[in-house]
């Protein structure tokens, strides 16, 4: 045992060693063998997909296209898009879509082999943003966007007028007072938010109504005095109705002057008051 144990160590010992520059270029074989296969597969891919079966023929756009004609549109952006299937930007893609007036939001898709998916998502207006002549909007989440004004010129919308950043507030004292005024079959024809932070409100009937300043809920506060009393003030001068009344100046917390169409007088009115 004692030899073969010798003999298993000197056969060990004996074995010639690879040399070291010999190793390094083994190395260097697998290294460039690899990259050669890796620069092939990529050009090979490249070739594949610039096949004419991989670019983008077809644009389905779907969704929300009421001021839209999706035929038109895809014919008049297709133009823009560039790439093949796989290699076209989608972010690209929805930001061409974005930039159309009344598009709010679009989800753009690939579909195997050759096709493109767009989903629209469109403003819905609740409001004109700004003073007369401005093309701006106001939609539902009090986003203001950009839109050819004429397509809703017939929607009977208010005007909303404010600084930049307040379309919110704004649209949200919109729905508050419209609400109120909706069993006086009122409309409001144009709200404001002056620089000085006072309320402003014009209502369909030519009514100018002087909210003044303060928080949301104090405003509210005094237009409900208003709402609750005007019908009492209205019959003491013979009249029924808010078309006969020409301004209101709810400045006063305690009070309001209110002025009618024929009648002159400017005393200010006690809100709630016999």
């Amino acid at each position: 045992m004692s030899a073969t144990a010798n003999w298993n160590t000197l056969d060990t010992r004996d074995k010639p060693s690879v040399p070291m520059d010999v190793r390094f270029m083994n190395i260097a074989v697998l290294v460039l063998s690899g990259l050669a296969l890796f620069i092939i597969g990529a050009y090979a891919m490249r070739w594949v997909l610039a096949q004419p079966v991989f670019a983008v023929s077809r644009i389905i756009v779907d969704g929300d296209t009421s001021h839209h004609n999706a035929l038109t549109l895809k014919a008049n952006l297709s133009g823009r898009i560039s790439g093949q299937f796989f290699s076209s930007d989608l972010s690209q893609v929805r930001g061409i879509f974005e930039s159309v007036p009344w598009v709010r939001r679009a989800v753009v898709r690939r579909e195997f082999p050759n096709r493109l998916r767009v989903t629209l998502e469109e403003h819905r207006s609740t409001g004109f943003w700004g003073a007369d002549g401005e093309s701006r909007m106001v939609n539902s989440y009090g986003e203001v966007f950009e839109a050819n004004t004429g397509d809703a010129e017939s929607e009977g919308l208010a005007r909303l007028i404010g600084g930049e950043g307040q379309s919110a507030v704004l649209l949200d004292m919109y729905r508050q007072l419209s609400l109120r005024l909706a069993p006086l079959d009122a409309s409001i024809e144009q709200l404001e938010l002056t620089a000085q932070s006072a309320w402003k409100l014009r209502l369909d009937s030519g009514a100018n109504i002087e909210l003044g300043r303060g928080t949301q809920s104090e405003v509210m506060a005094r237009f409900e005095r208003f709402v609750a009393t005007h019908q009492k003030v209205l019959s003491a001068y013979q009249r029924t109705d808010l078309d006969r009344i020409e301004s209101v100046d709810l400045r006063n917390g305690d009070g309001y002057a209110i002025r009618l169409s024929g009648v002159t007088t400017g005393a200010p009115v006690a809100a709630g008051k016999e």
